[in-house]
């Protein structure tokens, strides 16, 4: 219940960050298993609609894709992009 007590936006951000936090999880292993692999492509843009948060956490605990600077630059973007939408969407209530 506390997800639908949250503004709309937190809980936009919970979810995205949730699923990109998985699919690190999931590329990760495949990638141990040199099976398919999640498109980059995919992971990006799933940073900047709102799983930034997600990808940080993915990143760092599942240590993948901390070699490639665009991952990095990606994230930072998504991240500054969040905090302007989060002071829109959320502080200015």
């Amino acid at each position: 219940m506390l997800l639908l007590q949250l503004n709309w936006y937190i809980d936009w951000l919970i979810a995205w960050s949730i699923s990109l936090f998985l699919l690190y999880g999931i590329d990760k292993t495949q990638a141990k298993l040199n099976n398919w692999r999640v498109p980059e492509l995919e992971l990006h843009v799933l940073a900047l609609i709102g799983g930034f948060i997600g990808g940080w956490l993915g990143m760092f605990i599942f240590r993948h894709k901390t070699k490639k600077p665009i991952f990095k630059v990606v994230l930072a973007i998504s991240t500054l992009i969040g905090i302007v939408l989060f002071y829109f969407f959320v502080l200015q209530r």
